[in-house]
């Protein structure tokens, strides 16, 4: 897909010296998330993506009624806002996420589906005012999510925030234009932990980069930027 009809995706990140990225079990100083968030806004993106576990705590706990109505719901993408300044993005497959609101701090809520999820959370989403695309039938196709979120929300730059194995789907689907990380200094060590990218077993789906820039940041961070090669 021509980058011109789909979002400039910049995967940013905080990894250890040896990959892995749960932040959680090393017990880092604040200034960490400090330095993430206020590299990530030098990019001036409209939006940010991750997946349905790590937006668990955003997303909140709602009851999801069972509708009076019996008529389906077609299976088409439900806009309920296209005038926000940012995005929180969910790929969501299977619809398990409960949103309490349509927002996050202001940032409006887009629901990344397939098809398979039932009639009553639809009719869930848009009384929450949540909207909501279609990435396939039973599966997500991402270059078809990007194209759609350029096409009705005029996303031009996205940041890629998500856990190894969503990162490691747009490595393989080359839909990465700029890798971002921030190494922490840390070495984890632990063995089968999820990694900045974890597309398939084996042989995995080797991309070649380009350094752009490093710089040595609070904490002992090294923030490195990438471009891929093409």
């Amino acid at each position: 897909m021509n980058r011109a009809k789909r979002p400039y995706v910049i995967c940013h990140m905080v990894p250890s010296v040896d990959g892995r990225i749960v932040v959680t079990r090393w017990k880092l100083p604040a200034s960490v998330t400090g330095e993430y968030e206020r590299t990530a806004a030098t990019f001036g993106a409209d939006a940010w993506m991750i997946g349905r576990i790590s937006m668990e705590p955003y997303a909140g706990k709602a009851r999801i009624p069972a509708r009076k109505d019996s008529r389906p719901i077609p299976r088409t993408d439900f806009i309920a806002r296209r005038d926000a300044e940012s995005y929180a993005i969910a790929l969501d497959p299977s619809g398990k996420l409960t949103w309490k609101s349509s927002s996050i701090d202001d940032e409006h809520v887009i629901a990344v589906l397939t098809e398979q999820v039932s009639d009553d959370y639809l009719a869930f989403l848009q009384s929450k005012g949540v909207s909501y695309l279609f990435g396939g039938k039973t599966d997500l196709n991402l270059k078809r999510v990007l194209g759609k979120l350029t096409k009705e929300f005029g996303i031009r730059k996205l940041l890629l925030e998500g856990g190894g194995k969503i990162n490691g789907s747009f490595l393989a689907a080359d839909l990465i234009d700029e890798l971002s990380v921030l190494v922490a200094p840390i070495a984890d060590g632990a063995v089968g932990a999820p990694s900045l990218f974890d597309a398939k077993e084996g042989k995995g789906p080797a991309r070649h980069l380009k350094l752009v820039s490093f710089e040595k940041r609070t904490g002992d961070l090294v923030w490195l930027r990438y471009t891929l090669k093409r």
